[in-house]
């Protein structure tokens, strides 16, 4: 596995200073809103070898981004990994989040996010992906707090 800086890593250097600032922030204010929360931005480039969802799978397991500890139901992390080259991205919850944030929805994310990404203009593909996680979150914790879990709890 490559190294990478923890919350936003970008390996090929194609993200500007202001990107990657503005990147920490979001990430910041969205772990505030809902603690449990451990996101990590990855923007690498990935041998044509493996299929991009195979190194996706393999850059989360791999990174242990939630803490050793977390592992299982107990893994709230969020992995948004782009390959500019490849011109794919996923978004990898962890198993704690899997039940909540359907595949579905997250699919419909990186689809809206694909033209940005595709061309290059990183800051609108990245807000149109944390965007739209935080209006997923907040269904989820909408959802959940009539259930006796508190706001921002999952």
């Amino acid at each position: 596995m490559p190294r990478i800086a923890p919350v936003v890593a970008d390996t090929t250097g194609r993200l500007n200073q202001a990107t990657v600032k503005k990147l920490h922030k979001r990430i910041v204010r969205l772990q505030k809103k809902f603690p449990q929360l451990v996101m990590q931005v990855v923007m690498h480039r990935f041998s044509a070898e493996h299929p991009f969802s195979m190194n996706a799978f393999w850059m989360f397991n791999a990174g242990a981004f939630a803490g050793e500890m977390k592992r299982g139901n107990e893994n709230f992390a969020l992995l948004l990994l782009v390959d500019p080259d490849r011109k794919e991205s996923a978004i990898v919850p962890g198993y704690g989040l899997e039940e909540a944030l359907e595949q579905k929805a997250l699919e419909h994310l990186l689809h809206m996010s694909s033209p940005a990404f595709q061309g290059a203009d990183w800051d609108l593909g990245f807000e149109v992906i944390f965007e739209g996680l935080e209006q997923l979150l907040n269904t989820v914790t909408v959802a959940e707090a009539s259930g006796g879990m508190g706001a921002g709890e999952y």
